[in-house]
């Protein structure tokens, strides 16, 4: 073999591994608004990476190599503009009804439902019609969450003084308000409440749990119109989670339900 050759095929071999990386180098970039939505998310601006959505993350990541999503930390106020701005691509765990009207967006049915229930002090004489009204009673509820029961209004000023509420963004606080006499009731998702309940068992027999829903959380994710990743590309992956078991894995542990998707 000649010298020039002997070059041109080192040069082949040495080129070879950058070659059998382009497919990983191609993957499109997807960058997922994070924002702190317990269990979902748990304060990722604090560089937290626990919760519900990192796992759904990794998860997208390791089943394919087109799309590399990744976290870019957010807030349940800020999300929208950064939605619009174009510094995040997708919100998941979202609903139309929650302030996305005059948005656009693209919106995926992720299959996943919670809900919202109320929680109040286990009292002797208290029983499941003490959530019948909410009137007069000291609500605990968490800033930025949008409440059926308020027509969605996530407005603090309104729901402090239409709903005599106190409005923190700690799940945790909210149950302490309740079990401490500060509140009368709090809401929580179920989901919250199941982990919970888990990490403070000592308090569940203090606690009343209502068997009445605030509201049923089909979650959704919403992608920018000009997302790297369409709508229908992005639904065929969770479909794909679905299918292999990951997404039973991830949320049934916390109570959330993985149920069909229309057209699947």
């Amino acid at each position: 073999m000649s010298s020039p050759t002997r070059t041109a095929f080192r040069f082949l071999l040495a080129a070879l591994p950058a070659l059998w990386l382009l497919p990983s180098q191609a993957a499109q970039l997807v960058r997922v608004g994070a924002a702190h939505f317990p269990p979902y998310t748990v304060r990722p601006e604090m560089g937290a990476d626990t919760g519900l959505l990192p796992q759904l993350v990794e998860a997208l990541n390791v089943a394919q190599h087109d799309y590399q999503f990744v976290l870019v930390p957010t807030s349940i106020p800020r999300r929208f503009g950064d939605f619009k701005q174009g510094r995040v691509d997708m919100a998941i765990f979202e609903n139309p009804d929650w302030g996305w009207k005059d948005i656009p967006h693209v919106t995926v049915d992720m299959g996943l439902e919670d809900a919202e229930i109320f929680v109040a002090q286990q009292l002797p004489d208290r029983q499941q019609d003490y959530f019948a009204e909410l009137a007069g009673k000291r609500l605990a509820l968490f800033s930025g969450y949008h409440y059926e029961f308020a027509n969605f209004d996530a407005d603090p000023k309104i729901l402090a003084q239409r709903y005599n509420a106190s409005l923190t963004y700690s799940h945790d606080s909210n149950l302490l308000m309740v079990l401490r006499g500060r509140a009368d009731i709090a809401l929580v998702t179920r989901s919250y409440l199941s982990d919970y309940l888990l990490r403070n068992a000592k308090v569940a027999a203090q606690l009343l749990v209502s068997q009445r829903v605030d509201q049923v959380y089909h979650h959704y994710a919403m992608l920018r119109p000009a997302a790297p990743i369409s709508g229908e590309a992005f639904g065929k992956l969770l479909q794909g989670l679905r299918e292999s078991g990951q997404m039973m894995k991830i949320f049934a542990p916390y109570q959330i339900a993985v149920v069909p998707v229309p057209g699947d």
